[in-house]
């Protein structure tokens, strides 16, 4: 069953506050900023992680330094997973923020 428009942007939504609150609980310097439903999450070194709603897709998109990368709703899981190697986002936002950022952030609540 594919994900309704409202439902969708509803787990965006929810998503992105989500991944804000998790970076103001941490001690990086971080801009964050969500405009027209994209958030970039600017590191001070320069290095940004970029989310942005793909809606005909339904699909959340996240560009990061080492690459782009699709995730799909798991509803089964309840969470975003790469469709191209399967990681769970919450999982891969640690990795990248620890390698663009230099810090452990808890993405555990995603």
């Amino acid at each position: 069953m594919s994900l309704t428009e409202a439902r969708f942007h509803a787990l965006v939504d929810a998503l992105q506050l989500a991944v804000e609150d998790a970076f103001d609980a941490t001690d990086l310097d971080v801009d964050l900023e969500n405009s027209g439903g994209v958030l970039t999450v600017r590191f001070d070194n320069g290095s940004q992680l970029i989310f942005s709603r793909q809606e005909p897709l339904r699909q959340l998109w996240l560009a990061a330094r080492s690459g782009g990368f699709h995730f799909d709703y798991d509803e089964a899981a309840g969470t975003w997973v790469c469709d191209g190697n399967g990681e769970a986002l919450p999982a891969m936002l640690a990795r990248l923020a620890s390698e663009q950022g230099g810090a452990a952030v808890d993405f555990t609540a995603l």
